[in-house]
């Protein structure tokens, strides 16, 4: 575990200009092998059965981080993906309960990021789940809105709050593509069912002027900053 660490890309509250949320993205420093991607460990982890354990450390490692940034009177909104593993442990909510008094950090603070795939497997169990970490206070949020089925009759069972567009169509975002019909529509959806939306991947100054018009609420990609350690953050 000691060669597990978190680096926080920032997210921007367009309307406001300002920073206020943060995604905590795992990476792992490897003795000889340098920085190894999440993409080639998290599979393994999932495949091993060892993602749980993961998600504990992320959690715990984010509740450390936001205690000390509050001790220096900085209060971020940090959020963290959920595996599916996670999403059918009943037992999920309860040990995140506990971690949040011992850390004394108001719930408020966390958002769990979800996938609807990882919902689907398991709807029963994952819905309970969910109601039991909103019980607790944490915000969700659904990840990577518009690649797989997103059915919108699950999205309206689900106790979610945000919605992230995935970067696949915010990447080369202008006025006339067809992604920004899909990007657009998207943003009104969501707001009319009460979701905040946030666009993920903003590489580009014309993308954050479009979505500031389509009132897209977070922008977070590299235009903004890229993922920074805790330190830089």
């Amino acid at each position: 575990k000691a060669e597990l660490l978190l680096h926080y890309q920032p997210k921007l509250d367009i309307a406001a200009g300002q920073v206020r949320q943060a995604e905590a993205l795992l990476r792992w420093q490897h003795p000889t092998l340098g920085m190894v991607s999440p993409g080639e460990f998290i599979p393994l982890a999932e495949r091993t059965g060892s993602i749980q354990l993961l998600t504990a450390w992320v959690i715990e490692e984010v509740l450390r981080q936001l205690r000390e940034w509050a001790g220096r009177g900085l209060r971020v909104q940090v959020s963290l993906n959920i595996s599916t593993d996670d999403l059918i442990d009943p037992q999920l909510p309860a040990r995140v309960s506990k971690l949040l008094a011992e850390y004394q950090v108001p719930a408020e603070q966390l958002i769990f990021e979800i996938t609807e795939s990882g919902v689907m497997l398991n709807p029963e169990v994952a819905l309970q789940v969910l109601h039991g970490l909103r019980a607790c206070g944490i915000s969700l949020s659904v990840d990577d809105f518009g690649t797989g089925y997103s059915s919108l009759a699950q999205l309206k069972r689900m106790p979610v709050q945000e919605l992230k567009i995935d970067q696949s169509f915010i990447r080369d975002l202008d006025d006339a593509s067809e992604d920004s019909v899909i990007v657009r529509s998207t943003i009104e959806m969501s707001h009319s069912l009460g979701l905040k939306v946030v666009a993920e991947g903003v590489e580009f100054e014309r993308s954050l002027q479009l979505l500031g018009r389509w009132q897209c609420d977070t922008a977070q990609g590299y235009l903004i900053s890229r993922p920074l350690n805790a330190m830089a953050f």
